[in-house]
């Protein structure tokens, strides 16, 4: 068995506001496994200035990988614990490469068309009239679920966005969750948060940066509003560490991004210990292509939870890979009658 990787380069259709500036281009791997006639494909999604694993020796680890891809699957992931993207494009891989249809990686009723996965509509920071447009668009899908990235423009403006949302709808008609992205400063968070709870939000994820725990678990115990813990999670590898920090933040949510946690062992553990704890949990994609949301929305499909997940970004892209992914009434699923439209050859092309 031989292993090989190819760098893609994905383009925006529209800039998608992120809380490090405009995101306009996204670098991803793929990895292909191949013995003979048999190949599997899994997708190394890097998301630069915010995966753990975003360093110079990326690509060294990915050689590493291909040259020792015969070893023991569970030596290889221990050896990627520090690039937790890596660890799921193999995985993705290992699972192609053993499944009859290379994209089926969980056989279900989602992969058969006969099920769908509740999702939520991403709106991208940016201007009011650009979040306004936004949200139209997703009401006009048929989403009931909307989250919204909020801490870029004026908060009062962002209020007033919630505020003209609640008017037309309530908490039973759009469920609202806004993703703060740390952007609250310690001080005044708490503050911020009574004030969007009079929206009837369903939760807030990180409202302040990462690695400030006790401020954090200060928030989650006083907040009128439910907590998730996103970027908190990255970078936190061993099991021991998960478990102290769930213990003093005890969080309402966390949320899972497979790409940036270590892949499907990486999120098993996180549900694990989350559950144990009695927090809630959703799983999030973090703008893989098509490759890698497939392999995510399967997975997310088997753990057979019913609260809307974020796993819709793979429509942001103007040259995806062709997929039967797609998105109908805020609901992802996968059209069958459309699985032929998986277009990898782009892997036989030169690097």
């Amino acid at each position: 068995m031989k292993a090989t990787y190819k760098k893609y380069i994905l383009h925006f259709k529209i800039p998608g506001g992120t809380s490090r500036g405009i995101l306009n281009t996204k670098e991803t791997y793929f990895l292909k496994i191949q013995q003979e006639n048999l190949i599997g494909v899994g997708e190394c999604a890097l998301f630069k200035g915010l995966s753990i694993d975003d360093r110079d020796d990326y690509e060294d680890k990915l050689i590493w990988l291909c040259k020792n891809i015969n070893l023991d699957k569970d030596y290889l992931l221990t050896e990627l614990k520090e690039f937790p993207s890596i660890q799921f494009g193999l995985e993705q891989a290992l699972l192609s490469f053993k499944s009859s249809d290379i994209f089926n990686l969980f056989p279900s009723d989602f992969t058969d068309g006969l099920d769908k996965i509740a999702i939520n509509g991403l709106i991208w920071m940016g201007d009011k009239s650009f979040m306004q447009k936004q949200i139209k668009e997703k009401l006009k899908k048929g989403f009931t679920t909307i989250k919204l990235k909020i801490g870029a423009i004026d908060f009062k403006t962002e209020l007033d966005l919630l505020k003209s949302i609640r008017s037309e709808f309530t908490a039973k008609e759009i469920e609202l969750r806004v993703d703060a992205n740390g952007a609250f400063h310690p001080q005044d968070a708490l503050e911020k948060l009574k004030k969007l709870s009079t929206f009837d939000l369903h939760s807030i994820e990180q409202p302040i940066a990462v690695k400030q725990w006790e401020t954090m678990a200060f928030l989650c115990e006083k907040t009128p509003l439910p907590i998730a813990l996103d970027e908190e999670l990255i970078g936190v590898f061993d099991r021991a560490k998960k478990e102290n920090m769930m213990q003093i933040i005890n969080p309402q949510f966390i949320i899972l991004k497979p790409s940036l946690i270590g892949g499907i062992q990486g999120t098993d553990e996180w549900i694990e210990i989350s559950t144990r704890q009695g927090s809630g949990w959703w799983i999030t994609s973090a703008l893989e292509s098509n490759i890698g949301l497939n392999a995510i929305a399967q997975y997310t499909y088997t753990l057979q939870t019913n609260m809307p997940q974020g796993l819709g970004t793979g429509g942001l892209f103007t040259n995806n890979i062709p997929s039967p992914l797609l998105v109908d009434c805020g609901k992802l699923f996968y059209k069958v009658s459309a699985k032929n439209n998986w277009d990898f050859t782009f892997l036989n092309r030169n690097k």
